[in-house]
């Protein structure tokens, strides 16, 4: 069989998910273990012996957060694409809410420094209500009334939760689905609606070149990356960067 031009789905969700790690990276290491908490810290000596690495640190925070920002239109957008092709939509729901819950403690001690942070929930909350959302006005929804009450419901659930990204992570992924049949339109509108964290319209953008081929990909790695990388995160940051520096 030919393989057609563009990228396949492997493709993007490793450019995703490189970018996540990259911005996690910044999220983690350098705020929680250090920018945020330089005066308790281990890592804080580095900044109080030399002060102009600050300046350096939290520049190349910036950077390094900017970066990552492409990585979520790209996991809402295959969120949609895992819906429209799954044989089983609740054991896919199902997937996606526990690694909601085994990802939360790592998620927390990585980018908060405490196992329970009930401020703020990791990202796989957000995909597992903007999947109940498009599961709904697929299967459930009976009018456009209904349609926008319930994205209004899960949308509201998303901030009384404090999933990333909010209500507009859930509501990227609404839109992904409505405009599916529609690429161009589908990516421009997900430009648009992430503007708000630039530049993640760049991950939207990038859909265009998506060929629609699934790609040679291991299933559970992409799920177990997520908390993995961020325990790791979490280790380097309070054993092996002190022990170092």
């Amino acid at each position: 069989m030919k393989t057609k031009r563009g990228l396949n789905g492997c493709v993007l969700k490793w450019i995703a998910i490189i970018l996540m790690a990259i911005d996690h990276f910044g999220a983690s290491i350098l705020e929680n273990f250090l920018l945020n908490v330089w005066d308790v810290s281990p890592l804080g000596d580095l900044l109080r012996d030399y002060p102009d690495y600050w300046d350096l640190v939290l520049m190349a925070d910036r950077v390094i957060r900017k970066i990552g920002r492409p990585a979520f239109p790209v996991f809402c957008f295959f969120i949609v694409e895992g819906f429209c092709h799954t044989r089983n939509v609740k054991n896919y729901a199902v997937r996606l809410g526990i690694f909601a819950l085994i990802s939360e403690v790592p998620f927390d001690l990585a980018i908060f420094g405490t196992p329970f942070h009930w401020g703020h929930q990791n990202v796989f909350f957000t995909l597992f209500l903007g999947l109940l959302l498009i599961w709904y006005l697929r299967d459930v929804s009976t009018s456009t009334e209904w349609s926008l009450a319930g994205a209004l419901a899960v949308c509201c659930a998303a901030e009384v939760l404090h999933v990333d990204y909010g209500a507009f992570g859930v509501a990227l992924i609404g839109v992904y689905y409505i405009l599916r049949e529609l690429p161009v339109l589908q990516a421009g509108a997900g430009a648009i609606l992430s503007a708000w964290e630039m530049p993640a319209p760049l991950g939207s953008l990038l859909l265009l070149f998506y060929n629609g081929e699934r790609g040679r990909q291991p299933k559970w790695f992409f799920y177990w990356f997520y908390p993995v990388h961020l325990f790791l995160y979490y280790v380097i940051g309070t054993w092996v960067l002190p022990a170092w520096i």
